[in-house]
């Protein structure tokens, strides 16, 4: 998979509501009829909806699947505000203005056929349309590590494919993950039955110290999440010398590149720089993004 030009596929499409299921949390599951967004997306990338027509701005949502055959992508959120609040009301039928898909996506290299990818809660999207992207590509051999600190928006269940070198207590999966064929794991600081309790990039260094030396060569990362949580995936990454890409979030206004209200520090090969999350990210590689200024 290569990286595409992102900034010419935008589009504006009224998308309808086709299901819109609540989950433990304030975690919501939305299917949209989407056709144009569905044909372009990429992993990491994301849509800017309009919630409700009484608000001005809209909201960014990472897109988790997106099917071109039929024409509909699915969103995961948590309702945290008075946009997500009033898009938690809309019902199958409804239709939503929808610009998509936005930003630079995810980009895989075949020398490192190992991809690990490690969600946080709402980061977990991104991960997951990942993940869809790789299931029954030959050649890759992903492992997937997704962490909440409320229920999963699915109903775990004990793994069936064997990961070397993990914690005894991580044996809960995600099952869409394990019907596809990706091991995976899921990691909480709650003590959900199953999880490993701790942070996910604990997680991957169980995983990261049972490798040999050459298979962790093959070890790309690929991360979504908080703000600390990706620090912590960035300096795991750096420890082991190991690539590392990390799709920001950032609340943003216009959504493609025109208010500059979502810039974070970027450090390019001169000095640093301001780049927009939207349009330049939302992917950055890490050590772009997470770095120790000079004094």
């Amino acid at each position: 998979m290569t990286e595409r030009p992102h900034r010419d596929t935008i589009a504006l499409e009224d998308a309808r509501v086709l299901s819109h299921e609540a989950h433990p949390g304030s975690q919501q599951i939305l299917r949209l009829a989407a056709p144009e967004c569905a044909r372009d997306a990429r992993p990491g990338q994301f849509v800017h909806l309009r919630c409700d027509p009484r608000l001005a701005l809209r909201r960014p949502l990472s897109i988790m699947r997106a099917d071109p055959g039929t024409g509909s992508i699915e969103l995961l959120y948590k309702v945290v505000g008075e946009g997500t609040r009033r898009l938690a009301t809309r019902r199958p039928g409804e239709t939503l203005s929808l610009l998509g898909p936005i930003g630079r996506p995810f980009a895989l290299h075949r020398e490192r056929p190992r991809p690990l990818l490690i969600g946080g809660g709402v980061g977990m999207p991104p991960m997951v349309f990942l993940a869809d992207a790789l299931r029954g590509e030959a050649g890759w051999r992903p492992f997937a590590i997704l962490g909440s600190e409320v229920p999963f928006p699915f109903d775990p269940r004990p793994a069936q494919q064997p990961v070397i070198g993990l914690p005894a207590e991580a044996g809960a999966v995600m099952p869409l993950l394990e019907d596809w064929g990706i091991p995976n794991r899921l990691s909480s600081g709650q003590g959900f039955p199953g999880c490993f309790r701790g942070y996910v990039s604990e997680l991957a260094e169980h995983w990261l110290a049972a490798l040999d030396a050459s298979a962790r060569a093959e070890v790309e990362v690929f991360a979504c999440g908080p703000h600390p949580m990706l620090a912590a995936v960035a300096d795991l990454a750096r420890r082991w010398g190991l690539p590392c890409q990390v799709s920001l979030e950032e609340y943003m206004a216009c959504g493609v590149g025109g208010c500059a209200g979502c810039v974070v520090e970027v450090r390019t090969a001169e000095a640093t720089a301001m780049k927009r999350v939207c349009v330049d990210g939302p992917v950055f590689e890490a050590d772009e993004v997470f770095f120790q200024a000079e004094t």
